[in-house]
């Protein structure tokens, strides 16, 4: 992979030659190879935070500028695009629903469930996911293992700026219908999101479980139990309420998964 970074890192700054020079198309190529296969990611886990490869989302930026239009037909549908189709869902382990959708170069792990939703190029997404009706999965975005995007739900996608962080959400999170996650925010393990809890860079979170609440921006810490809210904010025209997240309990990291998400919707009357 450091030879692909090296070489990706030099090719980026021969723009007027990327549609041309054969040696840097295949490069591209096999970068985006890596990508759906998840021998590479955008986003990495090293040594207790996430990291950006914006290597490689230098190397899909590039994709679009050397791959051609193409016709794609798929039964009596077709489409005219850059970038081809995931398939093979079978040999993969992977459980698709008619009509969802993912791009190449995006990697789906064994024992995810797509019900009809859109998984775009980058993403990856872990083993026994299910992303559910109408959730997007946008471009780079990061989806664990074990997680529930529920109905409707927006995970926003990012390419530019190339140092910017995507969308994180790790390992065991549940995620309520109509949830908005995008600008990078991080969903830590075991987190459950309420239904229509809108998040990004700039959104206050407030834990407000103690006699004082504390404000913080853009990670919800691990196993936290989240809500939309709102805060009275002063404009010249008046005073508006402004929407935030409140983290209003916590699941059991001790008790099984199943057991601990039902009993944290069940104690704080969740909406999902």
């Amino acid at each position: 992979m450091n030879r692909f970074k090296l070489e990706i890192e030099k090719a980026w700054n021969k723009k007027d030659i990327w549609t041309t020079d054969v040696n840097i198309k295949n490069l591209v190529f096999q970068v985006i190879d890596h990508l759906e296969t998840g021998s590479i990611r955008v986003s990495d886990y090293l040594n207790g935070k996430w990291t950006v490869n914006e290597w490689v989302k230098r190397a899909i930026l590039m994709y679009f500028s050397v791959q051609q239009m193409n016709t794609i037909e798929l039964g009596g549908l077709e489409f005219y695009d850059k970038i081809p189709i995931k398939n093979k869902f079978k040999e993969k382990g992977i459980r698709v629903v008619p009509h969802a959708i993912a791009r190449y170069g995006s990697y789906i792990s064994p024992g995810v469930i797509l019900m009809p939703s859109y998984v775009n190029i980058g993403a990856y997404i872990g083993e026994n996911t299910m992303i559910d009706t109408w959730a997007t999965v946008g471009s780079c975005a990061q989806v664990g293992s074990r997680v529930h995007i529920s109905g409707g739900v927006g995970i926003g996608g990012v390419l530019e700026p190339l140092q910017a962080h995507p969308v994180i959400i790790e390992n065991d999170v549940f995620i309520g219908s109509r949830c908005i996650l995008v600008e990078g925010v991080l969903i830590k393990k075991g987190a459950v999101l309420g239904a229509n809890v809108v998040l990004t860079a700039s959104t206050k979170i407030f834990d407000v479980t103690n006699e004082k609440s504390i404000e913080t921006k853009g990670v919800v810490p691990r196993y936290s139990v989240v809500i939309p809210g709102s805060y009275p904010k002063k404009f010249n025209s008046g005073i508006y309420h402004v929407p935030c997240a409140l983290i209003i309990g916590k699941r059991k990291e001790s008790t099984d998964k199943k057991t601990s998400l039902n009993d944290a919707l069940r104690t704080h009357n969740l909406s999902i």
